[in-house]
Order: C-alpha cells, then sequence, then structure tokens
C-alpha cells in the first residue's frame, strides 16, 4: 500500500515519542519506561487512546525489532512460529491480549522467562482481572488514560499541518467534541470530512453516526460503542448513552454483557453518591437473565437512564485503588498487628509524601 493510499490514521502516526500526545503524563507516572532497560509491559486503556501507536515508539526508542500480533486473528501456534523466527532483541506486541485464555497466556511462560523476547500486551479490559496473574507477575502494568477534547483537538491539528490538509479549525472543533476521546474515530472521521465538499458541522454528527453503525461483535465497534456507552453515562448524557445502547442491541449485542457493565459502572462511577444505584444495576442483570430478548431491551433503558442521570463518585473506586497499591508495595500486611493507618501517611514510599496523604483523605472520605 502506497504512503498516499494509506488510512490518514496510519499516515499521520506519530514517528517519535515526543510527538505521542500524552507521553510526558505517561513517563511522570511511570518513570521505569526511561530507564533505557524496556521491561515486558502489559498495557491497558480504552479503545483509541494510543496503545499500539506508543507500543511502536517505545520499542523504537529501545532499539528493538517491533512484531505485532493479534489475539483474536491468531492462536498460540501462530504466536510460536513467529517466535521461533525472532531474535532476542525483539518486542512481541500482542494486541488483545485478554482474548487469550489462561492456558494460552500460560504458553507464553516459558519464554518471557528465557528473555526470548520482550512482551508488550495491550487490552482495552482491567489487567488484574483480564490477564493471568502469572503474567502480571512478569510484566509492568501501564495505563493510558482517556483523551480528553483538547488532547483530540491536539491531535486533529497536528495531523492537519502534518499531512497539509485543508479543514477549519471550527469543523476540528466539532469533531473533537463528538468523538468521545477516541483518537481512532476522530482521525476516520477527520478522513471522510475531507471527502465531502464544503462539509458543515452537520455533516460531522452524521458522519459519526454512520462510522458507528457498522457495529460488529467480535472486533473494534464493539469496544468503541461499549466505551462510548460509558462515557456517555459517566458525562450524565443519558440520550447519548440511549444511543449507544440502541446500537449495541441492533447489532445484537449480548445483553447479559451490556448488564453486567453496568453493575460495574455503578459502583466505580456512581459509588457512594448513589447508593441505591448498585441496587438498581444487579436487579436489571438479574431481570435481563430472567426475561431475554425484545423486552429487556426496556429495563436496559430504564437502568441506562437512571444511571446517566444520577450523581457520581468515584471516591471507593480511588480508594480501593490507593489501598492496592499501599500493600503491593510493601512487605506483607498483616492488618490485625501493624497500625497500617499511620504507615499509610509515612513519608516512605519513593518520597511521595503528598500523594501517600491523598490517598489516606480518599479513603476517609467512603461513606
Amino acid at each position: 500500500m502506497s504512503s498516499l493510499s494509506a488510512p490518514l490514521a496510519h499516515r499521520s502516526r506519530p514517528l517519535t515519542l515526543s510527538e505521542f500526545i500524552g507521553a510526558d503524563a505517561v513517563f511522570a507516572r511511570y518513570p521505569f519506561l526511561k530507564a533505557g532497560h524496556l521491561p515486558n509491559l502489559i498495557i491497558h486503556g480504552p479503545p483509541g487512546s494510543g496503545k499500539t501507536t506508543f507500543a511502536k515508539l517505545i520499542a523504537q526508542e529501545s532499539g528493538k525489532f517491533f512484531h505485532q500480533f493479534n489475539a483474536v486473528l491468531g492462536g498460540v501456534a501462530d504466536l510460536k512460529k513467529l517466535i521461533h523466527s525472532i531474535g532476542p532483541n525483539s518486542v512481541i506486541f500482542i494486541d488483545e491480549i485478554h482474548r487469550f485464555n489462561k492456558a494460552q497466556q500460560d504458553a507464553l511462560l516459558p519464554y518471557i522467562e528465557e528473555g526470548s523476547f520482550v512482551l508488550i500486551g495491550a487490552t482495552t479490559e482491567y489487567p488484574r482481572t483480564s490477564v493471568n496473574r502469572a503474567l502480571l507477575s512478569r510484566s509492568h502494568i501501564v495505563e493510558l488514560k482517556e483523551l480528553n477534547t483538547e488532547n483530540i483537538l491536539m491531535l486533529l491539528t497536528n495531523a492537519v499541518h502534518k499531512l497539509d490538509l485543508n479543514i477549519s479549525a471550527s469543523l476540528l472543533e466539532t469533531i473533537a467534541k463528538l468523538t468521545g476521546g477516541d483518537a481512532r474515530i476522530a482521525l476516520n472521521t477527520l478522513e471522510l470530512a475531507l471527502a465531502l465538499k464544503n462539509p458543515n458541522a452537520e455533516d460531522i454528527k452524521n458522519l459519526i453516526t454512520v462510522n458507528t453503525r457498522a457495529y460488529d461483535k467480535d472486533g473494534s465497534r464493539h469496544y468503541d460503542t461499549i466505551s462510548c456507552f460509558i462515557k456517555s453515562m459517566r458525562a450524565n448524557d443519558p440520550q447519548r448513552a440511549l444511543l449507544a445502547l440502541a446500537i449495541m442491541l441492533d447489532g445484537e449485542e449480548d445483553p447479559l454483557f451490556i448488564a453486567r457493565r453496568m453493575v460495574i459502572f455503578a459502583s466505580e462511577d456512581v459509588g457512594n453518591a448513589d447508593p441505591s444505584a448498585l441496587t438498581l444495576a444487579t436487579s436489571t442483570l438479574t431481570a435481563v437473565k430472567n426475561i431475554g430478548m425484545p423486552e429487556a431491551r426496556i429495563i436496559l433503558a430504564q437502568a441506562t437512564t437512571y444511571l446517566a442521570s444520577t450523581y457520581k463518585s468515584q471516591t471507593s473506586y480511588e480508594a480501593i485503588n490507593a489501598a492496592m497499591e499501599f500493600v503491593q508495595n510493601r512487605p506483607t500486611i498483616n492488618a490485625f498487628t501493624q497500625n497500617i493507618t499511620d504507615d499509610f501517611y509515612k513519608p516512605s514510599i519513593e518520597g511521595r509524601e503528598d500523594g501517600i496523604k491523598k490517598r489516606l483523605d480518599l479513603l476517609k472520605k467512603i461513606k
């Protein structure tokens, strides 16, 4: 494929880490990435957050050969063929590594132990529940945060300048606001907009709707749409959340999958700001299981509008993450004999006094 016929998202891909939007924030959170020695990594983040691009760039920065493998399209036999064909100064990037089952993930362990290659896995799912512990114990977890509207606008602007494209700044702002933090959708929408004659904001909205319409249960649209669904509820936007729900149901998404994600959302994003949300969500899961489609759509819609409209608080979610991080960075803790609250206050973890104090404050805020 020639460079001119390649998709715009590929042509505008950053060539160095300095061009990667958000690289400074990633390195601030994970300074070990600057050490020069590239460890095994599990990169997780929402669709369109740049997981593949970041993996390629850090492999390039460390002077390693980059080999890409998709867990959806290939099995362990295909992966072993790749492993036996490369040298030790190589990175194997496994996209959607959570799609490998436990036995498939375990098959990687002997090669990782021998240092046959550096593994970088990418997942949209939370690694501690989607990647088995043996693999996690030999890897570092790196999270790429969801891109905000400002990040997307900067990414689009950079693409326009890099490729010398002709489109107004106002339309770039419209794309940035409507694509929900997903860089891939934003760039694809930009490419479609460039094919139109004198596009306006309404054209952009229609392009995004059409782009989302092609739903595939086993591919990127599956993750894009559930991501849009969650983001819309998080943003207190029941109309957009219902639209995402309709897209999933029209695409014959498993309604139990949707209901389970709502249960997680009720605890992670709503939390103790509205404790009844978790009760409603678990009741929704039970009802959907017992009723089935098409009537389950009504139950899902009721729960969606409630969760999207109620108060939100991630205090419990952030607090347990802080506590888990504290425990994982210390020797075995016996909560019955050690004054762990006092320890939590002490400035003893890599000099992060303020960060530790803030984490404890989060724990105290739980109602």
